[in-house]
């Protein structure tokens, strides 16, 4: 059968193409959650209009976004018994731990809340109804680490033992499942760089009013808010980005030799910054490097070794030769190769576009008189402390900080590609190879119908959600009623009339 036609083949392809549209939405589940309690909060302190505005406003996006992402969630966990039951029935007893903690606790202390704070506007005190929005946030956090604390157990397997009588792996360690390094630190590596999109979808889409001039005061303060969590979230997600690459280097050689096109080992080992080789013979046609930033980037010197591609294979070759015995285990170079040069490219990107930005929209301290502007007027992006930023520059960085609010879901996904094809051939690293996780009474026609449907499923969900996000986001924040901007006293509303709808009112 071609090999690109084959269930395995196919059944990977169903599942990135699921997962990568999957997590478009998680980043921004789990840092608007939080920007929208930080709004809210922000309001129950000044009882400032704007933020009661701006909330709303960022609120609506953000159950737009949260809808899609789970009814997009359901489908992958389809996928373990209908195209990977091999992989279920060996894994089960581990990996279906921290998805269950993920399911009876963060999720459903994440739907709880989500329902008391969209219908609990005119029903629940201040502060109360302020308790559950931060609720929300912290389940989607708990949500987001149990499930890579799971996903971490695919990249290093510990905490387990292999039952020689039923075939399987079973747990042996829970909270080691839970606290290793690398849960720890793909975790942190994941949430920093969800707050970086956050803040990236924040600035764009306040920038696109400030162009228009429109909702000035709300989209001034969302602007400052985004561009303070995108400096922010872009300086962690490099900080935990190094910390778990060094882990990596540790874990899974092989991965990061192939992001590094490292063909032979070296010490002290060069970073490349453009590589072009050849596969089938082992080696780079053209390279050019920075000598010594690769060995300091895997082991925080300039000197220590770093091992190539060709010499892990062999190792590895002769580690599994009587039991997996596989005939090579470099994963698909040239992807792994720029999957990581993209996610770092467009994530830094929407990072340095921040710091730009925080510079142009300084405070009042640093301007002169003239520059200043009052809380109703387009900020000027100011290029010294007495010279604006000429028209047809701030034209265009108002431009890019829209067209840059996609960055970071862009290098979200290729961070994702890289992760999971770069431990290829592998599903769980070290034990269980790709090709024994299948389901193998799936057939080829099965699995192709079905990622053929999925895949046009998800493109009429892209078009809904983009077409439900730009009538919301050109909307604008909304006007405010009566009863928003005198919430109840009591629980139940003031009013104690049953026959009242609870109402997320806008």
């Amino acid at each position: 059968m071609d090999l690109a036609l084959a269930p395995e083949t196919l059944a990977r392809w169903q599942f990135g193409i699921t997962t990568v549209y999957h997590f478009l939405f998680v980043p921004l589940t789990i840092s608007l959650s939080a920007l929208v309690a930080g709004l809210q909060t922000a309001w129950v302190r000044t009882n400032n209009e704007k933020y009661l505005k701006a909330t709303k406003f960022w609120g609506k996006l953000f159950l737009i976004n949260i809808a899609m992402g789970v009814v997009t969630g359901i489908v992958q966990e389809f996928q373990f018994g209908m195209n990977w039951s091999d992989y279920s029935r060996f894994v089960g007893d581990v990996f279906g731990a921290p998805l269950a903690f993920e399911a009876l606790i963060a999720f459903f202390f994440e739907s709880t809340f989500i329902g008391l704070w969209i219908f609990g506007w005119d029903k629940l005190p201040k502060k109360l109804h302020l308790a559950t929005i931060w609720m929300v946030s912290i389940g989607t956090v708990l949500s987001a680490y149990f499930i890579l604390a799971a996903n971490s157990w695919m990249q290093h397997p510990v905490g387990y033992k292999i039952n020689q009588e039923s075939g399987r792996a079973e747990l042996t360690d829970f909270a080691r499942v839970l606290f290793q390094n690398t849960a720890v630190a793909q975790f942190a590596h994941t949430i920093t760089a969800a707050f970086l999109t956050g803040g990236a979808f924040m600035v764009g889409i306040a920038a696109f009013h400030l162009l228009r001039k429109k909702h000035v005061a709300v989209m001034r303060t969302s602007l400052r808010v985004g561009l303070v969590t995108l400096v922010i979230g872009g300086a962690l997600t490099a900080f935990s980005g190094d910390r778990l690459g060094k882990i990596m280097y540790d874990q899974q050689p092989m991965k990061m030799a192939s992001a590094e096109a490292l063909w032979e080992t070296q010490a002290p080992a060069p970073f490349s910054v453009f590589a072009y080789g050849d596969v089938d013979k082992g080696h780079n046609k053209v390279a050019i490097e920075i000598p010594g930033i690769l060995s300091f980037l895997a082991h925080d010197n300039f000197h220590d070794e770093v091992p190539g591609i060709n010499d892990t294979n062999e190792q590895l070759k002769k580690k599994y030769q009587d039991t997996v015995g596989l005939d090579d285990y470099r994963p698909n170079i040239p992807l792994a190769y720029w999957s990581f040069r993209w996610m770092i490219g467009f994530g830094m990107a929407s990072f340095g576009l921040g710091i730009i930005g925080l510079y142009l929209t300084r405070r009042k301290l640093w301007l002169a008189e003239h520059l200043r502007t009052r809380e109703d007027e387009v900020p000027r992006l100011a290029l010294t402390r007495g010279r604006e930023l000429g028209g047809t520059l701030t034209t265009w960085y108002w431009r890019l900080s829209l067209l840059t609010l996609g960055f970071p879901l862009i290098a979200n996904s290729w961070g994702w590609i890289f992760t999971e094809t770069g431990r290829q051939p592998w599903v769980v690293y070290g034990v269980l190879p790709t090709a024994s996780a299948v389901s193998p009474s799936v057939s080829q026609a099965e699995v192709l119908t079905s990622m053929i449907v999925f895949t046009a499923l998800y493109a009429i969900l892209a078009v809904i959600e983009v077409r439900l996000l730009v009538k919301y986001v050109k909307a604008g924040p909304p006007e405010l009623t009566e009863s928003d901007l005198n919430p109840p006293t009591k629980i139940g509303g003031n009013d104690r009339d049953p026959d009242r709808p609870m109402a997320f009112s806008y």
